[in-house]
């Protein structure tokens, strides 16, 4: 590389650092879009065709979420999701597992390629017309620009909306976006390992908690059961 293309290349990065800096600086003075009444959690998924066995498995333990906010306030949740090739399509809002359970088996994976960023856009669109408590993508890829999931996760951070993003896999490219949502909205990232299943269990119902009760619920939840919880919480301060 050309020594002058090297420092533009440098100085750029840095220009970003910076800019980074100065945002999750503002961003310090946002309060949490908070739990006031009842929770509300949007539950976004990738419902492309590698996700089929996620798909399954968070279909399994969807119903834990409402149980751990039943003593707190309850608790409304939307589902998000995307597949095929632009289809890309939000739920109502349900307050119970068994309506939740009923729109996820409706919902078969198809092959196509990710649309995070209209997840990131439909999320910031409610959160400016009712209050959003938090947000969670489950997902495994990213396959779009980063200077728009980057725009798109700053945009919900001025919301006072945390996005919990929770990854499958190792993708490194899908990593990098996921830390940066999970960063600039003050949300948490966690990618799950072999034993998936009870860790997402366990993490969305940290995330449930927090949504139905702010962050005193879920340091609470931490004290009694540890692990996700305090995982969570350790990212979001």
């Amino acid at each position: 590389m050309h020594p002058y293309i090297g420092a533009m290349t440098r100085d750029k990065q840095l220009a970003a650092s910076d800019s980074v800096d100065a945002f999750l600086e503002k961003l310090k003075s946002v309060p949490p879009a908070g739990a006031a009444g009842r929770g509300r959690l949007i539950f976004g998924m990738d419902a492309t065709m590698s996700r089929q066995p996620a798909w399954d498995r968070a279909l399994s333990i969807q119903a834990d979420m409402f149980n751990e906010t039943a003593r707190i306030g309850g608790l409304d949740v939307q589902l998000v999701y995307f597949r095929g090739i632009r289809e890309c399509r939000a739920s109502k809002w349900v307050s119970n597992p068994e309506a939740l359970s009923r729109l996820m088996t409706g919902i078969a994976c198809e092959g196509g390629y990710t649309q995070i960023g209209k997840l990131l856009g439909h999320i910031a669109k409610q959160a400016g017309t009712a209050r959003v408590s938090a947000a969670v993508f489950v997902g495994d890829a990213m396959e779009e620009s980063i200077e728009e999931i980057t725009l798109r996760a700053g945009e919900i951070g001025l919301l006072g909306v945390p996005v919990f993003v929770f990854q499958d896999g190792n993708d490194p490219t899908a990593e990098a976006a996921f830390r940066q949502i999970a960063r600039l909205t003050r949300g948490a990232y966690c990618r799950l390992g072999a034993g998936s299943a009870a860790e997402l269990r366990a993490l969305l119902s940290a995330v449930a908690v927090y949504a139905s009760g702010g962050m005193k619920a879920l340091s609470d939840h931490a004290a009694a059961k540890g692990g996700a919880a305090a995982k969570l919480i350790g990212q979001m301060r």
